[in-house]
Parts: structure tokens; C-alpha cells; sequence
């Protein structure tokens, strides 16, 4: 079975959310049979001002194949609390991030089955061809993206339900990778947003510190960073040009000055832990 002769039936639970509602845009575009389930009245409203139908929790989910997880990682839960108990057997449960799922929050069925999907969003090497792609970094719009997604599940009508429902929500999608929970819990957070996104936040702070310390006029300081930052991601990653001997002695430096020896602990399974732990407050859940 392919991802193009099945049509599931699709519940969207948080769709007036902001990952609800993009989920619900590029859902509504589809021929799946799809179902809008939102509790919060502001949420309610969004979901009415896109003319879309709200469906009860309980009527939305009873039918449906796949249940699309729209929802905080800190309410998924309770949510799995209520709905799980209620599908029907052979449904599958998609979160939208694994944290919850790999640190075991979740309320599981033997019958029903677990699956995570994670947009990778558009690369900053993608050739973009359009202002409506140049304009969309984050994707889900116009930029094609790839996806990852895990199921515990060997069934292959099962996995065609999950990937078609991927390239769905997250469209336009070039490729969907197939890992464990576990290694997708290692992308997101370890990878992406403990080193990548730290990194991101760090170019900001060191862009106001040349501008507001050094006194460098904003808009040299900005131009040099982004330049450069996409030079330095291109030869660090895709090795499109050498770094020259001056500039690797100064990345030498700002590795000794910057960087700790042990930083690459953050990929032991002891420090995920304690990052999910923190991320999802678990000394404040009850379990």
C-alpha cells in the first residue's frame, strides 16, 4: 500500500491552535475525511473564522484512523487520558514532538497504535524559486521541507496511514525519514534545538553585543553576521569552500573561549532525560 490509495480519516484535536491551525490549513486542502476538535473558545473561534466545522472530542475521534495531536507537549497527558480510551481499535496517535511520547506521558493501548512526526522545515540550502517560498522559513506553506516521523507499529498499512498524514500537515513534503522515538527525541531537542537553536539565539546576542558594546552601526553588523553565517554553514556542512588558515585559528579560539570540553554530553541518554525533564516540568506532574 502506497500513501496515494488510502484515504484515512483524519481527527485534528487542537485545531484552533498555532499548530493546530496550520495542521487544519493544509488538511483542508486534501481529500481526507478530516474532523475539527478545539476546546478553547478563542481556539473555537479561529477554527469558525476559517470556515471550518468544530466537532465534539468524542464524535471526532470515534471514527477516525489517524488522531492528530495539535496540542501543548504539557496538556498531551491528560488529552491521551481522555481520547485514548475511546478509539477505536487499530487507531493510531500522532504527536507533532516526541518529548512527551519518549518520556512516557502518554496513555497507550495495547490496540492502539503510537507515532510521532516532526517537521524539519525548509533548508537554508533549498533553492527557493518563488517570493511566496523565500517568504515561508518556517514551512507547512509554500517551501518544500522533509519530515521525520517514528511508529511503534511494523504494520505497513499502519505506516502508509502515518506518512500520508505527514505529507499532509507538513506540505509541501520533498522527503519523510523514518527513525525510533528515541533517535527522534535525540534530533528534537538534542540536536536542533539544544545545539541549533542555542547557536541561533547566541548569533543574536553577539550581533547586539558588537552593536551596543562595540558601537558598530546595526546595519554593517547585521549584513557581515548573515553573510557569513551562511558562508560558515555552507563550508561546515556541505564543505562548499575551505576555511582559510586564519579563520580556522580564530574558530580554534572561539571554541577554547566559547565552548566546554564535555559539551558533547547533551547526547547521553542521562542528559536528555534531565532536559525533558525540565522542558516538560515533570517535577510538576503527577504520575
Amino acid at each position: 500500500m502506497t500513501t496515494t490509495d488510502f484515504n484515512p480519516t483524519i481527527a485534528v484535536i487542537g485545531a484552533g491552535g498555532k499548530m493546530g491551525t496550520r495542521v487544519s490549513d493544509n488538511l483542508a486542502k486534501t481529500d481526507h475525511t478530516v474532523f475539527y476538535s478545539e476546546n478553547s473558545p478563542v481556539g473555537q473561534d479561529r477554527v469558525r473564522a476559517a470556515g471550518r466545522d468544530l466537532t465534539e472530542t468524542a464524535e471526532a475521534i470515534a471514527d477516525a484512523d489517524i488522531v492528530v495531536l495539535a496540542v501543548p507537549d504539557l496538556a498531551l497527558g491528560p488529552v491521551t487520558a481522555q481520547i485514548v480510551p475511546q478509539l477505536k481499535a487499530g487507531a493510531i496517535v500522532l504527536t507533532l514532538d516526541p518529548a512527551a511520547a519518549y518520556a512516557g506521558l502518554l496513555t497507550t493501548r495495547d490496540d492502539v497504535i503510537q507515532a510521532v512526526a516532526h517537521p524539519c522545515h525548509p533548508s537554508i540550502f533549498l533553492q527557493r524559486t518563488t517570493p511566496e517560498e523565500y517568504a515561508d522559513t518556517f514551512g507547512g506553506i509554500a517551501a518544500p521541507q522533509d519530515a521525520i516521523a517514528a511508529i511503534e507499529s511494523d504494520d505497513p498499512e499502519k505506516k502508509a496511514i502515518v506518512e500520508a498524514t505527514v505529507r499532509a500537515i507538513y506540505a509541501p513534503v520533498v522527503d519523510v525519514h523514518w527513525v525510533t522515538i528515541k533517535q527522534l527525541a535525540q534530533l528534537e531537542p538534542t540536536l536542533v534545538e539544544t545545539i541549533a537553536c542555542m547557536i541561533g539565539a547566541l548569533l543574536k546576542e553577539a550581533l547586539d553585543e558588537a552593536v551596543n558594546t562595540m558601537g558598530v552601526p546595526e546595519p554593517a553588523a547585521r549584513s557581515i553576521l548573515l553573510g557569513h553565517t551562511q558562508v560558515a554553514l555552507a563550508n561546515g556542512l556541505r564543505g562548499d569552500n575551505p576555511f582559510s588558515d586564519a579563520c580556522l585559528i580564530a574558530m580554534d579560539y572561539g571554541k577554547e573561549s566559547i565552548i566546554k570540553d564535555d559539551w558533547k554530553k547533551v547526547f547521553r541518554d542521562d542528559e536528555l532525560d534531565k532536559n525533558l525533564a525540565k522542558m516538560l516540568h515533570l517535577d510538576k506532574i503527577e504520575r
